[in-house]
């Protein structure tokens, strides 16, 4: 049974209709619907103070930093420090030398991994991760220890979602070197135990590396009190700019380690023979830096901690538990964790009728309501758990009541209208020996012209979306036996399968079948299939599909995934086409 996180008593009233106020994104639509944002562990919104500090940076104090004489750059500096002393305090650093500014939490990570990691670690030594990590606290170790010959091993996790503990401490021997975990899952909401985690890996003299990009905005950070050897955090999930993130690193390990990048700002005289470095901070910080968006992160740091995190903590603490609650009484919804501890980050998948998480969140889209869909850059976790994906919404300092009736309202309609839809009855009807569909016009370029013509008077996204899940809905069956490994369409994000051929007595027309697992991309196939399927090998290779797509409005609507895995299937086509074109100089 989850247990929420349970914010002090003495957490002041919370009005969450004067912070919604300092958004002007949110008195925006989507779709012609007001705006729901649900998508805060991916990034969070702006307040006024926030893009107004970045602003007045930019229109009157802005110029290169540390090396000016005149009084412009001598402002910029200032201002720059001024905000490594705001960070400093917020997550009670030593001193403001030990929080390095960097590009966000990757960045940080990686620049352990290399400067740290390559010079510490060898053959035999082992790195503790967790099931929950996300690939940015995954990726890195795993380079560094290709080149090192060091060991990773991974924390396990249970049915809800927590980490086994018992299991982490049995690893933890003379051979660990380094723990890197993440303090909240940003896939789940797990809160983990980060300072039992530390002091068990202390115990047997190793470091820990926390990545702190989903619990800094939403509960207080103290890494003295943590004990942390390394801290990570990115400032656009802290209501602060994209592009700007802290290290925080004690102060002896971070003076042992080389620097990460070479330039300038990060040296202390240069020669061609010789290079000696500048103390820190400045060692690790080669270039000139995102000094507005230092700016713009003490800002946000201001503004959030006026607000008062213990606030901000039972606000997101309501809204978790009656999401909580009201999605579990939509039947057919499984959510997935339910860790003992959480933040304000709710997994779900479909069971019955089963729905992909991408139809999902296509569907509330068109609802207005933003939340994100995948694997949330959870691979080893989405394995665990079973699933591809799931549908994530995630709350932050402005969400209220009536954005989580609006999720639930909508997804309760979104498992209505499958029930309702006879796809897979009219599936299983169809004879697996259906024929591969001909050709529907003279050429490719034909085709297109009368897709052009329907869409052209469809005149915004819900109808065109419309009209693409009702051709999806017309789809031949693809039989089973054809959704085989080889068939597999890699780079969808959905189960995606194509098989295509020659057509039995020509010398090169294409023809195939394909099927996904969600309504959207099913409708993508359609018209691919309309296009292709059925046409020669010539007419195929001289048709761009992807300026056609494109002209459709697609790549306005369509996530990168989304197309990217439509040019998969373009691209198999071609290639197969490729290998049948017939050849102009053949007598």
């Amino acid at each position: 049974m989850t247990r929420f996180r349970s914010p002090a008593a003495t957490a002041s009233p919370f009005d969450v209709e004067a912070v919604r106020a300092q958004f002007p994104i949110l008195a925006t639509q989507a779709h012609g619907r007001p705006l729901v944002y649900l998508d805060n562990a991916a990034s969070a919104q702006k307040p006024r103070a926030v893009v107004e500090a970045v602003s007045d940076y930019y229109l009157g104090k802005h110029a290169n930093i540390h090396r000016g004489a005149y009084l412009l750059s001598q402002t910029a500096t200032r201002l720059y420090e001024e905000a490594r002393e705001r960070v400093a305090r917020f997550i009670n650093a030593a001193e403001p030398a030990e929080c390095l500014f960097t590009r966000g939490t990757t960045e940080s990570i990686n620049l352990v991994a290399s400067s740290w990691g390559m010079q510490h670690l060898g053959p035999g030594d082992e790195i503790i991760l967790s099931l929950l990590e996300h690939h940015s606290n995954i990726v890195p170790w795993q380079l560094v220890a290709e080149r090192t010959g060091a060991r990773i091993r991974v924390i396990p996790i249970d049915d809800a979602g927590d980490l086994q503990l018992d299991a982490y401490y049995q690893m933890l021997s003379p051979r660990t070197r380094l723990v890197a975990i993440g303090q909240v899952s940003n896939a789940l909401g797990t809160i983990n135990p980060v300072a039992e985690i530390i002091a068990a890996a202390h115990a047997i003299g190793a470091l820990v590396l926390i990545d702190g990009a989903q619990w800094v905005a939403h509960g207080r950070t103290d890494v003295q009190a943590l004990d942390a050897d390394f801290y990570a955090f990115s400032g656009h999930k802290l209501y602060g700019p994209t592009g700007i993130g802290v290290l925080y690193g004690k102060r002896r390990l971070l003076d042992a380690m080389p620097p990460y990048q070479g330039g300038g700002d990060m040296i202390a005289h240069v020669s061609f023979t010789e290079t000696t470095f500048a103390e820190l901070p400045n060692k690790f910080e080669a270039g000139t830096p995102h000094i507005a968006g230092a700016v713009g992160l003490a800002a946000a740091i201001d503004w959030l901690d006026a607000l008062g995190l213990e606030a901000v903590a039972a606000h997101e603490d309501a809204l978790l538990r009656e999401a909580t609650t009201r999605l579990a009484e939509i039947p057919g919804l499984e959510l997935k964790g339910t860790a003992r501890d959480k933040a304000g980050v709710l997994s779900w998948v479909a069971v019955d009728p089963p729905i992909s998480t991408l139809d999902m969140g296509t569907r509330l889209d068109l609802e207005g309501i933003c939340v994100r869909t995948g694997h949330h850059c959870c691979e080893p976790l989405m394995d665990r758990l079973g699933v591809t994906s799931t549908a994530r919404a995630s709350f932050g300092v402005y969400n209220n009541r009536d954005d989580v009736e609006r999720l639930a309202g909508a997804l309760a309609e979104v498992f209505a209208r499958a029930r309702r839809r006879p796809g897979a009855e009219r599936a299983a009807a169809i004879a697996e020996t259906i024929a591969y569909p001909g050709a529907v016009a003279a050429s490719p370029a034909a085709v297109a012209e009368e897709i052009r013509e329907l869409f052209e008077v469809l005149p915004d996204w819900p109808m065109r979306y419309q009209q693409l899940i009702e051709l999806g809905e017309g789809l031949p069956a693809m039989p089973e036996g054809l959704k085989t490994r080889a068939n597999f369409v890699s780079g969808c994000q959905s189960q995606v399968y194509l098989a295509a051929r020659v057509r039995p007595g020509t010398d090169d027309v294409i023809e195939f079948l394909a099927d996904a697992d969600a309504d959207i991309v099913r409708g993508l196939i359609a018209l691919l299939q309309r296009l292709f399927s059925g046409q020669r090998a010539a007419d195929i290779l001289a048709f761009d599909a992807s300026a056609f797509f494109a002209e459709l409005g697609l790549d306005q609507h369509l996530s990168l995934t989304r197309r990217n895995g439509l040019a998969a299937m373009a691209q198999r086509l071609r290639e197969l086409a490729g290998l049948y074109r017939p050849d102009p100089d053949a007598p």
